[in-house]
């Protein structure tokens, strides 16, 4: 009996290792299914034509640096993270694209007219637009703003962040929705 089960224990993994050896053997054709998956046609034009892979996370790292240089009140504090030159679209429908100091000081201003500012992080990445050879940042999370006059303002937001090739942030995309508050 344990004669036969010896047996029956190689033929398995004999059967596993084969069927493992297949698998790394369809792995190396894995870029052209990709490729194949890439090539379909949408119904809209696509800018980014949707090709994307992981990024280094450092880029989702400088993002959230800013994020918490906001909550603490003090944005000169990692100014150098902004490229010479920056455009940022907000939410409400403003833009903004001026040299890194004019964006620092106006976004200063803003932070000013909060008490504080409390964020939370649900998700953030760092991607590469392989066909412009872009790096992104994403991030989705909510933050809570306390004004001087004690109103407190709770809003979703997703921000797409891009990086030049010196590594430093150049473009915001900014979009809120505002968190209702529950009704009792």
């Amino acid at each position: 009996m344990k004669k036969l089960l010896i047996v029956f224990s190689i033929v398995i993994l004999a059967a596993c290792s084969d069927q493992k050896t297949e698998s790394m053997k369809s792995g190396a054709d894995s870029t052209a299914s990709t490729t194949a998956m890439a090539d379909v046609t949408y119904p809209y034009p696509v800018n980014y034509s949707s090709k994307f892979e992981m990024a280094d996370p450092k880029y989702a790292q400088t993002i959230l640096t800013l994020w918490k240089d906001w909550d603490n009140g003090d944005l000169s504090a990692h100014k150098d993270m902004f490229a010479d030159s920056v455009e940022m679209h907000f939410a409400d429908g403003s833009t903004m694209h001026s040299l890194r100091d004019s964006i620092v000081a106006g976004a200063q201003g803003v932070r000013n007219m909060f008490t504080s500012a409390v964020s939370s992080v649900d998700a953030v990445m760092s991607v590469k637009s392989t066909d412009k050879n872009e790096e992104w940042a994403l991030v989705w999370g909510k933050e809570i703003d306390k004004d001087k006059n004690g109103k407190v303002d709770s809003f979703y937001l997703q921000e797409t962040w891009r990086f030049n090739k010196d590594g430093k942030t150049d473009l915001l995309y900014q979009f809120r929705q505002a968190i209702q508050p529950v009704k009792k």
